[in-house]
């Protein structure tokens, strides 16, 4: 029986979206919106996340503000709402002409807006969190929320800053959307946001449709070749990524030689041509746009046929969000990689940027020295830093324990157990020691790629394994499996874990986000479903090491798994990243404990 609530919200999606249904996971977040709460939202590319906070903005009666980290991202968001005329919108953001800006000012200041469009780095503005917080926002919407967490592949230390927008603004409700955040990234959002116990929706993260493909080479003319050839041949629209602007131009005019309608895109062009590039593909006009990773983000295009990557990612993550761009129409589609190992090089040197000791230095003395806490704007006069410089470095102070950021400004505060006179040097040496880890991290993402890549089992299940999600195998839509018939599989012991066909409705649970307990979760991975439902604590052994489980290394500290199969389980460590081990080994020599905060 649907609730006043259901009925209300599926009616606004029909009315006024066109839209003849909601999924059971848009509807959950819907729901919890309109109730007040905080929600955690992660969907796969394509789920329709931004309905979440479309169909709600209708019925809150006053603006929501929505953060996105691009300002193509924005513009393509708001020209769906324009083009429906469902809700009116506007936009604040360094693009525009001053006059624009005003302009946008002032219909917000008249409650003339239903959603407001921002980057991050404008919340971190006083006069920007002054004017909106006149107009008491009724939801702050975090798009791309992994953004915020240091554990998310694409860390940006403006999102860092919205946990005190958000006070600005009069704490209103926070709704976080992602594509793809594993559960400790979820912790790490929620706890960065100061999230008040938020409802979390995992709708999973498998694109069935996506046909996963790897082809290896070690020459790279062959390599190159194939990714002219393989491009030429493919169905299309299509979207080819490069790893850089060079290659993107050259393998463009190679296809344009080819008779092809192709064009690149890179932060080496003006905006205009970007845009004119972005335009073109989204109307159909281009069968292909050749792009290093600076496009894509927000491009709502259902008919993409494949996507083809000519570099390999630096990260699982990176690869998932972009070769979601594919197939968001439900029709077949195919992801292909040309692996080269060379290349994983040039990922590892993206990876490795240290941070500026003496800048460190010089923010903490500064903050150390001060009678009370400084404004961002003093300090980046006083400490000779950009905006972005310093978010980063106070950042890391932050993470280090040595300062805290409020309302009025920064003040120091010292690293524990630092002594007076050596609090400075402290506070450098911690902020390090957090970068350091940091690297770990991103070191361990390039690992993992290599492993998704160069695994002979089923990439489906590696790839969804990464994110704490299971996979049936084979799954008859990669080229690692065999066969159309899939069976369940998700490591030993599922047998003993769930009744008899429990199976079938456990993945349509997760798939779709439907699970809940006690209204506090919906669509929680399979993995933590069973160790939910279990009533048993897990012995030593491998029935233990579930996905979900928190667990302990007597070297690498505390950690989660995250899948398990082939005989191998998959671990999220807090100090060094991603680890894959040997079940039979951990087992064998107990090299990991599970901890007593785990799911059971």
């Amino acid at each position: 029986m649907l609730t006043l609530t259901s009925r209300r919200l599926r009616g606004v999606a029909r009315r006024v979206f066109g839209w003849q249904r909601l999924r059971p996971a848009q509807l959950a977040a819907m729901k919890a919106v309109l109730k007040g709460r905080d929600v955690l939202t992660v969907m796969p590319t394509g789920a329709g996340k931004s309905a979440v906070y479309q169909v709600p903005a209708v019925l809150l009666g006053g603006p929501v503000v929505v953060v996105s980290p691009l300002i193509a991202l924005q513009r393509d968001q708001m020209q769906s709402l324009l083009g429906s005329g469902a809700l009116r919108t506007a936009a604040i953001n360094s693009a525009q002409r001053r006059s624009d800006n005003e302009t946008a000012w002032a219909r917000i200041s008249a409650s003339s807006v239903d959603v407001v469009f921002l980057a991050p780095e404008q919340l971190a503005k006083p006069d920007v969190t002054d004017r909106l917080a006149a107009v008491r926002p009724r939801l702050l919407v975090v798009d791309e929320a992994h953004c915020v967490s240091s554990w998310g592949h694409d860390f940006r230390p403006d999102y860092l800053r919205l946990r005190h927008a958000r006070e600005r603004l009069g704490n209103p409700p926070v709704l976080a959307l992602t594509a793809n955040a594993a559960a400790p990234v979820r912790r790490d959002i929620a706890a960065r946001l100061g999230m008040d116990d938020p409802v979390e929706i995992v709708a999973g993260f498998d694109r069935p449709n996506i046909r996963l493909e790897v082809s290896a080479f070690q020459d790279p003319a062959a390599k190159e070749r194939f990714v002219v050839e393989r491009t030429a041949v493919e169905e299309k629209p299509g979207i080819l990524y490069a790893g850089t602007r060079k290659a993107a131009d050259s393998y463009a005019e190679q296809l344009s030689d080819l008779g092809l309608s192709a064009a690149s895109y890179h932060a080496g062009l003006s905006a205009a041509e970007r845009r004119e590039a972005q335009d073109r593909f989204s109307s159909g006009e281009l069968d292909v746009v050749v792009a290093t990773s600076a496009f894509g983000m927000g491009i709502d295009k259902a008919d993409v046929r494949f996507v083809l990557h000519a570099s390999v990612p630096g990260s699982l993550d990176a690869y998932y969000q972009e070769i979601g761009r594919a197939g968001r129409d439900g029709a077949p589609a195919r992801a292909i990689l040309a692996y080269r190992p060379q290349d994983l090089g040039l990922q590892r040197f993206f990876a490795a940027g240290a941070p500026d000791a003496d800048a460190l230095r010089r923010v903490a003395e500064r903050l150390r020295g001060a009678a009370g806490a400084v404004t961002a704007t003093r300090l980046r006069a006083d400490c000779a830093l950009g905006a972005t410089a310093l978010s980063a470095v106070l950042n890391l102070l932050e993470e280090a324990g040595a300062v805290r950021t409020g309302r009025d400004g920064s003040r120091f505060t010292g690293t524990p157990g630092a002594c007076a006179d050596d609090a400075v040097d402290a506070a450098v040496r911690s902020a390090l020691t957090v970068h350091a880890t940091h690297l770990k991290l991103e070191q361990s993402r390039v690992d993992m790629m290599r492993g998704y890549a160069e695994t002979t089992g089923c990439r489906r299940r590696f790839l969804l394994g990464y994110f704490g999600d299971s996979a049936l195998v084979p799954c008859g839509a990669c080229d690692s499996c065999a066969g159309p018939v899939a069976k369940p599989v998700s490591g030993p012991g599922r047998e003993r874990s769930e009744p008899a066909g429990q199976h079938e409705s456990t993945v349509r649970r997760r798939r779709w986000g439907r699970w809940s307990r006690a209204g506090a979760r919906v669509g929680a991975s399979a993995g933590a479903v069973r160790a939910a439902e279990t009533a048993t604590p897990p012995a030593v052994g491998e029935h233990a090491y579930l996905p979900g489980v928190r667990v302990r290394h007597g070297r690498w500290g505390q950690g989660e798994v995250l899948s398990q199969g082939d005989g191998k389980i998959t671990v999220l460590f807090e100090t060094v990243g991603y680890r894959t081990l040997s079940l039979a080994v951990v087992t064998d020599k107990q090299l990991l404990v599970a901890l007593p905060d785990s799911p059971r």
